[in-house]
């Protein structure tokens, strides 16, 4: 074994796996980067769905890995869907809780006793699948959770028990939803309408699934994990952070915001930079519009990767856009229509022809730090109807 070999089967070696959703691909993409960089041999684990979708969106040799940093998949325990839609939310938990963790050990351990990598050294884990830790046990080394949204959210989600015990949760109806919940810590004047929303999902609705998965798989497994890494800095969250570290593993991390960090980072190289996450097609063409356009004179409009409307709604918040008169690039998933195609009026599509964008996809980063973005719309349907947040 020369000496190139032997550095590289001493370097750490951390096995990536996100919960199968764009929202948690994202990050842990990124995390994974940072770990690179800083001389990780990384294996970053997708189930073979989001695996297919990452080749049909960035193209055949778009995972063709780096020595150092691989790509791998296991099945997720689902049945063949619309490879161009978001798989199911409830059934993706109960499927990662019930289907994953024997095939993610057979992979652990085919990693581990191949000779052209180096021994794994831990598992980097987002929090939503804590079946790793079970492998992380068996072979004996570190399982290091990542909780991908806000310390805030987390902080709440410790509250469900008590939001219970007080009848809040699960809804019953909407009269008390500006009711201040005065008892969480670090979130003085909170309403209980500004808690995820999950939280107060109704016994009948989709949502109340994810929150007992929440419970039972995240929540409670949490304090197992070695430590847990916050998409977060302190000083924006502080307080927060304060009542977390009383309530979960001795080692917590906040390394966020994880896009600026890699952002900022020169010594990737040009590969390592070209790995990408988005599941659907970006459409690059966006960019060029918005460099026609005038500084901060553009809405950015997006649904996330998960929310779906109806037609009525979709139509209904079309309208709302157009009436406002102002510039906005609007991203209409393929799959945002439930069970339909995302179809628009034509007087709608004639009405803000010059003054509107509708694109499938996009390189979300790269627009929100285009000069001409003035405002970012979130848009949530939740418990009463459409809802807007602008950023």
């Amino acid at each position: 074994m020369n000496q190139a070999e032997e550095s590289k089967l001493s370097k750490p070696h951390a096995v990536c796996i996100p919960f199968p959703a764009q929202g948690h691909i994202n990050p842990m993409l990124k995390l994974a980067k940072l770990l690179h960089i800083r001389g990780f041999h990384i294996t970053f684990v997708n189930t073979d769905f989001n695996h297919q979708r990452l080749l049909k969106s960035r193209g055949p040799n778009s995972l063709v890995s780096l020595p150092s940093f691989r790509f791998e998949s296991i099945p997720d325990g689902l049945p063949p869907s619309n490879e161009d839609a978001t798989q199911d939310s409830p059934s993706l938990c109960e499927a990662s809780k019930k289907s994953c963790l024997v095939p993610f050990r057979d992979l652990v351990t085919r990693l581990n006793n191949n000779s052209n990598f180096p021994s794994i050294s831990c598992i980097v884990s987002d929090a939503a699948m804590s079946f790793t830790q079970q492998v992380s046990q068996e072979l004996g080394v570190p399982n290091v959770g990542l909780w991908t949204s806000s310390a805030c959210s987390l902080l709440a989600f410790t509250q469900y028990p008590k939001l219970v015990e007080q009848g809040y949760s699960p809804l019953k109806d909407e009269s008390y939803l500006d009711t201040i919940i005065d008892w969480i810590p670090g979130m003085k004047g909170i309403r209980l309408k500004n808690l995820p929303s999950m939280i107060r999902a109704r016994v009948d609705d989709p949502s109340y699934i994810i929150m007992k998965f929440v419970m039972e798989e995240i929540m409670d497994k949490i304090p197992k994990f070695s430590a847990l890494i916050l998409n977060t800095f302190d000083l924006l969250e502080s307080d927060i952070l304060q009542q977390i570290s009383t309530k979960f593993p001795p080692i917590n991390y906040t390394i966020g915001p994880l896009h600026q960090f890699v952002l900022n980072n020169t010594t990737q190289d040009e590969d390592l930079k070209s790995i990408g996450s988005n599941l659907w097609k970006e459409d690059t063409h966006c960019i060029e519009w918005l460099d026609t356009k005038k500084p901060n004179s553009v809405v950015y409009v997006n649904f996330g990767s998960v929310t779906v409307l109806n037609k009525e709604q979709l139509i209904e918040f079309a309208w709302g856009l157009a009436n406002t008169k102002m510039n906005f690039l609007w991203i209409v998933r393929s799959d945002l229509v439930m069970g339909d195609s995302a179809i628009l009026p034509y007087e709608f599509l004639v009405e803000t022809k010059e003054r509107g964008l509708l694109s499938g996809w996009c390189p979300q980063e790269q627009v929100l730090s285009h000069a001409s973005i003035g405002g970012f719309l979130v848009v949530i349907v939740g418990v009463s109807g459409l809802k807007l947040i602008a950023m």
